[in-house]
């Protein structure tokens, strides 16, 4: 009986301590409608890695408000990551259901020795989620609070903040975050000067801004910049 009764303790407190850190992790999204974050989990965890690596490269970021940010860009990366933005309530559940079929297909074609490209169908705001607060591991824990995350940033911020938030934290290349340090980084000139084709090209790099830092001259950046562009007028801005 005894034996019972400490179970029964033990899974109470991790109840409250997983409660407790929910409470935690509302309290910092709701200060968040007010304060901008001053910097994310993945950004402290690539800061790490750049100061222990023999590169010498620094973090570059710089704040822009939401009514500085020219609109190309926000339509560039809404109808490249996530087409319904401004409809959805933080997770396109149909999304997440062709990601896995056609993720499904890529490792049987791994099976067969064949190159495959593996897909996500995360929101902005589930990448926000992830990239605001958790690792990069892959685990159904991890992938449960990052659902809860993002129910809680729908809930307590507008979508426009979620958009800015977003567009001043995505990783743009090796230690680049954010619209700002990414405009001057590939084009010298401020994020609120970006024309549109410039808008879309820089979107285009977001699945793998590394890759992409590297291989300015991939036909894909081009192939998939004109592609961006021609869906550009579509989206819906917040």
């Amino acid at each position: 009986m005894k034996r019972w009764q400490l179970l029964w303790q033990w899974l109470g407190l991790l109840g409250l301590a997983a409660l407790a850190l929910q409470v935690f992790f509302a309290g910092r999204i709701a200060l968040m409608a007010a304060f901008d974050p001053q910097s994310t989990s993945f950004q402290r965890s690539e800061a790490w890695r750049l100061a222990h690596s023999d590169k010498g490269l620094a973090w570059r970021q710089q704040w822009v408000p939401y009514g500085q940010l020219p609109d190309a860009l926000k339509r560039a990366v809404i109808v490249s990551e996530d087409d319904v933005f401004a409809q959805h309530h933080g997770v396109q559940w149909e999304a997440i259901e062709k990601a896995w079929q056609r993720n499904a297909r890529a490792e049987a074609q791994a099976r067969q020795n064949r190159s495959v490209k593996i897909v996500g169908g995360s929101t902005i705001t589930q990448q926000l989620a992830k990239n605001l607060f958790l690792s990069g591991e892959r685990t159904l824990w991890r992938k449960s609070q990052e659902f809860l995350l993002t129910l809680m940033l729908e809930a307590l911020l507008d979508k426009r903040r979620i958009l800015e938030i977003y567009l001043n934290n995505v990783e743009w290349g090796e230690g680049v975050f954010g619209a700002e340090a990414a405009a001057q980084h590939y084009f010298r000139k401020p994020a609120s000067q970006l024309q549109a084709w410039e808008a879309a090209r820089l979107v285009v790099m977001l699945p793998r801004p590394k890759y992409f830092e590297r291989l300015p001259n991939s036909p894909y950046l081009q192939s998939r910049t004109e592609v961006i562009l021609a869906r550009m007028p579509q989206a819906r801005l917040p």
